[in-house]
């Protein structure tokens, strides 16, 4: 009974949006170097081989050249981060990266608190706690508001948070744009450049963390947000703890069969199978990261009653886990996917994220 309510409910919270777009089948040629094609070869051929040689290597192709072009400056409403993206996209809006920054907080007493950020005089940790900040992913189509919350109840609990807003949204979406559907598409290897993108960027706001001082470092991803975090986490040796929200070993697993993604099947139908998308979106697909992590804290938090990332496929993930003995913790929320952001379960949510992370990085709960 439980299920059937909650499914209608997702169902429900599915139908709001009325915005959603089915987009051609692409390959995506273009968005792949051009010395990876083979005159002649069938586009499936030439994806295939590129795929195989990102695979071969995936810390060049995942790993961004250095910056110092950082920008922080004050806003109505906290303070804004903005750097270049490492990956240079036809859309020049999406070639800026925003972060939301909110440094941590120390309750002095029941009516007062201050900031603590800056690094301690002389850059000095001395007798301090390790400085601890979190970088926060947030789901597909978040709004500029998306988890601005969590990261003030992260600033409250004592760890900094910078919230990453992903390639083509908020004001990095192009004005032909009213969804961020270049994230996630029927065009193949755009898809995947980028998502690349996306921790291009994520390890480039950790590179700034680290600038300021913070020498314990976690990440927090939702949805989209938690693949992209696993991602970020298997080659960035900075972050120290991870905390998925959403979960799923293969991204054309969800997007084939997930409830969010209908109308993208409905682009890709006809033109390509489940097992071919799944090998062209392998470098993008957590499964094949999992040995990376086994340094590193995990917490795995999925929905028992989710269409979105369909339960079956988070406890595959949480299984293999399990079966290559890399550390992990797992929480169950007793809701779908989009009822995780709805009272009371978006509270538990962050609840359990955010002891996790204080616990991981501070030595607290």
């Amino acid at each position: 009974m439980l299920q059937a309510i909650f499914h209608a409910w997702e169902h429900h919270l599915a139908s709001v949006t009325k915005d959603r777009v089915v987009r051609p089948f692409e390959w995506g040629l273009d968005w792949i170097p051009e010395n990876g094609h083979v005159p002649g070869a069938a586009p499936a051929n030439v994806m295939g081989d590129w795929v195989s040689g990102v695979m071969a290597d995936t810390d060049a192709f995942f790993t961004p050249p250095p910056t110092d072009r950082y920008t922080l400056r004050g806003a109505d409403d906290g303070d804004v981060l903005t750097f270049p993206s490492a990956l240079v996209t036809p859309h020049e809006t999406n070639n800026t990266v925003y972060c939301r920054y909110f440094p941590a907080t120390v309750r002095l007493k029941p009516d007062a608190t201050r900031r603590t950020d800056g690094p301690p005089e002389g850059g000095r940790q001395g007798n301090h706690r390790p400085r601890a900040a979190v970088l926060v992913l947030p789901q597909w189509n978040a709004d500029p508001g998306g988890h601005v919350g969590l990261c003030r109840l992260l600033a409250w609990s004592g760890l900094s948070a910078l919230r990453l807003s992903l390639p083509y949204h908020d004001q990095r979406m192009p004005p032909e744009l009213r969804r961020a559907d270049y994230i996630v598409s029927a065009n193949i290897a755009r898809t995947v450049q980028v998502c690349r993108q996306a921790v291009l960027d994520a390890r480039r706001a950790i590179a700034w963390l680290a600038l300021q001082g913070y020498d314990r470092i976690g990440i927090l991803g939702t949805s989209l947000g938690s693949c992209l975090s696993l991602l970020t986490t298997a080659h960035e040796p900075l972050i120290k703890a991870q905390a998925l929200n959403h979960i799923s070993p293969h991204f054309a697993d969800v997007v084939w069969r997930g409830l969010s993604t209908r109308h993208v099947r409905e682009g890709l139908d006809g033109h390509i199978d489940l097992n071919l998308l799944r090998t062209l979106w392998k470098p993008i697909s957590p499964r094949w990261y999992l040995e990376r992590l086994r340094d590193r804290r995990t917490l795995l938090v999925y929905a028992r009653y989710d269409l979105t990332f369909p339960v079956d496929l988070s406890r595959d993930l949480v299984q293999a886990f399990g079966d290559l003995h890399v550390p992990h913790e797992v929480a169950v929320l007793p809701c779908g996917h989009y009822s995780t952001g709805k009272a009371p379960f978006k509270f538990w949510d962050g609840w359990i994220l955010t002891r996790f992370l204080k616990r991981a990085l501070l030595g607290s709960a």
